[in-house]
């Protein structure tokens, strides 16, 4: 099993930025990419942001192209979501997963961590 630990997230205003890491523990040979997920209020989950090890290789969802990056250290087992120009509907509960091969879908995830954006 993979273990996957949240942490940064907090309550920012509009504009500003927050960083959000997320550590993985236990089986981590068994990774092929980690990523960002997030569910804000009475919405469904979306994907936000992902990195692949090998080749490193970054995705990003359409809401947050230009604004957040994704970041992070194989050998620390570690991403980063640096995320810069947020909106309140940038809101949300922040989960990182885990994917374990390349036709897998994320099946791990850490507790979550919460963004709150005023306006």
């Amino acid at each position: 099993q993979v273990q996957l630990v949240e942490s940064g997230g907090g309550l920012v205003q509009a504009g500003g930025s927050l960083r959000l890491s997320c550590v993985a523990s236990g089986r981590t040979f068994s990774i092929y990419a980690m990523g960002w997920f997030r569910q804000g209020p009475g919405k469904e989950r979306e994907f936000v942001a992902a990195l692949t090890w090998e080749p490193y290789t970054t995705y990003y969802g359409d809401s947050v192209k230009g604004r957040f990056t994704i970041s992070g250290d194989h050998a620390e087992n570690t991403i980063h979501l640096q995320m810069n120009s947020l909106k309140p509907e940038d809101t949300a509960i922040y989960y990182c997963a885990r994917k374990r091969t390349a036709t897998e879908n994320f099946d791990s995830w850490g507790q979550g961590s919460q963004v709150t954006v005023s306006p």
